[in-house]
């Protein structure tokens, strides 16, 4: 299966020794963009919306780890890579800096039925404009990234229409 990826668009090296997180925000072509809630046990941001995606790992590239963290946490398959959102780097405390791009993505597969990852997250929900605001949750008021990435993806997806 070939993922088509948008000119322009450069995967950074994840073999440089960093920790490197692929994000994705999936939307539907009608301005909605899907976040799923992380479960309570979560050990980073419990029980917070967040968007697809996860740690690369070792010896995989951003691209198959994007494609990688899509199919586990959705069931859905990427199908192409059309903007780069977002570069930050973060750290949730325990030391170690994280370096996540994300990425406005489209996929292939039912969009009204994903595949939860069992155990790690417990609801999911599609947002437009008018509903970032609901990311908002229990959590540190300078952990609200997930509003401007989300943002940036309607943006995005809009502006590519």
């Amino acid at each position: 299966m070939s993922i088509d990826v948008a000119e322009g668009i450069e995967f950074p090296d994840t073999s440089d020794g960093n920790r490197w997180v692929a994000g994705a925000v999936i939307t539907d072509g009608r301005g909605n963009a899907f976040t799923q809630r992380r479960s309570a046990t979560r050990k980073v941001f419990p029980h917070c919306w967040d968007i697809v995606g996860g740690h690369v790992e070792e010896g995989e590239g951003m691209l198959d780890a994007l494609a990688r963290e899509i199919h586990e946490e959705t069931g859905w398959r990427l199908s192409s890579v059309e903007a780069e959102l977002y570069r930050l780097d973060w750290d949730p405390g325990d030391g170690v800096t994280r370096r996540e791009v994300d990425y406005l993505v489209r996929v292939d597969g039912d969009l009204a039925d994903p595949t939860l990852e069992a155990e790690k997250h417990t609801e999911f929900m599609w947002v437009d404009d008018t509903r970032v605001h609901l990311l908002r949750d229990a959590r540190d008021p300078g952990d609200y990234f997930i509003t401007d990435i989300v943002r940036k993806g309607l943006d995005a997806a809009r502006a590519l229409a």
